[in-house]
């Protein structure tokens, strides 16, 4: 019975604990996507170096151990990156973070046979998933989404036939 005892007791402080970190009305931070740059990839995978702004609206610095992504385009998964790089974002501040991130040749195939309807000009809607981990009660998870809108091309240089 002390066993018991002693582990409802352990399971209630937790629950607690747990409880009481989801009072502190933290803001969740701004993650936005802000460059790529290609990478060395191998075989026919392609990899980039995913440029991410990090803001933090809260009054207290946010630390990271780890970033972890997840980039669909059309509703379809096309890459996933992640990297041990740790830091923190200031309170009232922001930082950039580069993540490398790999498209497989398999997500490549998929995104063309989703592709086949597309048409010029048309938004393709994106979403990129990640989480800044930084232990157990400090992971900010963070969601990005929005539109790819391609020009169209139109050549200045387009000649009418003269009559």
């Amino acid at each position: 019975m002390p066993r018991l005892l002693r582990f409802g007791s352990c399971l209630l402080l937790f629950a607690s604990l747990c409880a009481c970190t989801s009072l502190t009305g933290r803001d969740p931070l701004r993650v936005d996507l802000v460059g790529l740059e290609p990478l060395p990839g191998q075989g026919l995978e392609a990899r980039f170096a995913v440029k991410l702004r990090v803001q933090n609206p809260n009054d207290s610095a946010a630390r990271f151990t780890g970033v972890a992504l997840n980039l669909e385009v059309n509703g379809q998964p096309l890459a996933s990156g992640v990297s041990d790089q740790g830091g923190s974002v200031p309170r009232f501040g922001e930082t950039v973070l580069s993540v490398p991130l790999s498209i497989s040749a398999f997500s490549v195939l998929r995104q063309a046979w989703g592709a086949a309807g597309y048409r010029p000009g048309q938004p393709l809607p994106y979403a990129l998933h990640g989480k800044l981990a930084g232990g157990l009660f400090s992971t900010h998870r963070f969601s990005s989404s929005g539109t790819l809108d391609w020009p169209t091309t139109t050549s200045p240089y387009r000649t009418e036939p003269t009559p």
